[in-house]
């Protein structure tokens, strides 16, 4: 009887080992339901937030490569000029005084620093002079090909890359022909840039050439050589077969991902240089984008690391009392994973523990929700002046017009804006931008939305108005532009031209460019002034003008 009650125990034991506490089992559910919601909002942040980071990366390259390809446009127009200047210094020269020849090529070549070497030839390609001097090279004819088409050419002329006959050296040469005062070829003066040495390239953008995030960039010619990269020893390679290289070859400019020829996957902005027919690419390995992304997600995890071991701790503890405050937290958890939502001000739970932990909660979903808001706005957002970029432009206008809000579009662009930029320099022109910016946004009310188009040229999209009422705003903002005290000594303007949704056309594109071809029509009329564009004849398609 004895024996038989001790197996009858020993069986509810076994029993009673098998079963779940209701505290682990809450407790349990609990944790496994955090955990769950916490690996959703981690892979839907890292989804979003991946085609976020390679956009803006794609953006910033562009903006860089186009910025370079200006700065690249401005220094080889100042090579040209100190060239042009050597030549018009010559031809009147007889050449015949050699002390005077060399001391002069000095003065033109350390005045600049812009070339390694500058060569003065006569009309038959005899060196005349060298700065520094070389006598192995006065006296000799010229043997390169391209320095023979220069001679030939009798023109303004840049080279390809190429490798130099007897040095061995690869170089690119501007040149500029001596004409006299009857108007004949005397010769040619000439500044090489050593490629694969210090040179005024390397001086200019040598602090740019590779970012700690591994973001670089290169230069070619017009038929895909490579005249810049960080590697020396790829200069002169070319590589036409790039895709983004064929399409600056092409005279376009953009932005793409591509795999480069190391199989990289890659993020590019590439812009042409008119001045030189060469291409300025920056380049970006897509695995920045991910590094990135990965460390957002550390720290969003390292955040959440502490408040997820408390909530472990107090579930297991007091989970009974608690399942209504984690139920709570898991909810809200996955609201905010399918959308965006207010967090709601919570009181003060009877339970300490319970109230710190979704305090803390709360605090690291605001604190994601806002690092996700900032990315939103720099996407959205001109970073220079402030204003709404060109996407944004895109997003309001189309949806205006699909909701048949009628509205005045007015582009606006600052008058001889390129001279500024070339008088005062480029951070003088972007304190420029950003003061008119901040002179439009006064000048329009808290329902109108202003761009930055690109470049110097702007956009306001007037709600509820028409083309009359736009055209006192407009006035109002070029007006307050030419009186305000800018940041140069001089008198800045604007231009304007104004269409009006959906008088003047519903189709966005067209609207957009028939207001351009207003503002068009105020520059060719003499500029600071605002045109209004009046009717649209669809037939012989020609537009009106006030």
């Amino acid at each position: 009887m004895i024996a038989k009650e001790k197996v009858s125990r020993l069986r509810r034991k076994v029993k009673d080992f098998k079963k779940i506490s209701l505290t682990a089992l809450l407790g349990g559910f609990v944790t496994i339901s955090v955990l769950m919601t916490l690996t959703i909002m981690v892979i839907t942040s890292y989804t979003t937030q991946k085609q976020a980071l390679i956009d803006n990366t794609l953006k910033l390259n562009y903006a860089s490569a186009v910025q370079m390809s200006r700065m690249l446009e401005s220094l080889f127009e100042s090579m040209q000029k100190s060239l042009k200047y050597g030549a018009d210094y010559f031809e009147n020269d007889d050449f015949k005084d050699k002390g005077k020849l060399n001391s002069t090529l000095d003065l033109i070549r350390n005045s600049s620093n812009y070339f390694n070497t500058l060569v003065l030839t006569d009309e038959t390609g005899l060196v005349l002079s060298r700065s520094p001097y070389s006598e192995e090279n006065v006296g000799k004819y010229i043997s390169s090909d391209a320095a023979k088409a220069a001679i030939q050419a009798r023109t303004s002329y840049i080279s390809d890359a190429y490798l130099t006959p007897r040095s061995k050296r690869k170089i690119a040469f501007i040149s500029e022909p001596i004409i006299d005062a009857e108007g004949e070829f005397k010769g040619l003066i000439s500044g090489s840039i050593y490629l694969q040495e210090n040179n005024i390239l390397d001086l200019s953008f040598g602090s740019q050439l590779k970012a700690n995030n591994g973001t670089y960039f290169y230069i070619i010619d017009h038929k895909g050589a490579l005249l810049f990269h960080p590697d020396v020893s790829r200069i002169g390679q070319n590589i036409s077969q790039n895709t983004v290289v064929q399409k600056i070859m092409q005279n376009q400019s953009g932005q793409e991902k591509y795999t480069n020829q190391d199989g990289v996957s890659t993020l590019a902005g590439y812009s042409k240089v008119p001045a030189t027919d060469w291409g300025v690419v920056v380049v970006s390995p897509t695995q920045i984008v991910y590094d990135q992304l990965n460390l957002q997600i550390g720290m969003l995890l390292l955040y959440t690391a502490i408040p997820f071991i408390l909530l472990t701790l107090i579930v297991l503890r007091v989970a009974r009392k608690l399942v209504h405050p984690f139920v709570f937290l898991a909810d809200l958890v996955q609201q905010v994973d399918k959308g965006r939502v207010e967090l709601p001000v919570v009181k003060p739970h009877w339970n300490r523990e319970a109230d710190l932990l979704t305090r803390t909660m709360l605090g690291a979903m605001a604190s994601f929700r806002n690092k996700t808001d900032q990315l939103v706005y720099d996407a959205r957002t001109d970073v220079l002046t402030g204003l709404n970029n060109r996407r944004t432009f895109e997003e309001v206008i189309q949806e205006w017009i699909h909701d048949e809000t009628p509205f005045a579009i007015i582009v606006l662009d600052i008058d001889r804006f390129k001279l500024i930029n070339d008088t005062y320099g480029h951070s003088t022109g972007d304190e420029v931008l950003k003061q008119i910016a901040k002179r439009i946004q006064e000048s329009v009310q808290p329902e109108d939305v202003c761009f930055r188009f690109g470049g110097e040229e702007f956009v306001v999209l007037l709600r509820n108005h028409d083309s009359k009422t736009a055209y006192d705003v407009a006035e109002r903002i070029r007006i307050s532009v030419e009186e305000s005290v800018l940041v140069v000594d001089r008198s800045i303007t604007i231009s304007a031209g104004i269409a009006e949704f959906p008088m003047h056309s519903q189709s966005e594109s067209e609207l957009f460019h028939l207001a351009d071809n207003a503002l068009y029509l105020a520059k060719e009329e003499g500029r600071n002034r605002t045109v209004v564009i009046q009717t649209v004849d669809k037939q012989d398609n020609r537009n009106s003008f006030l």
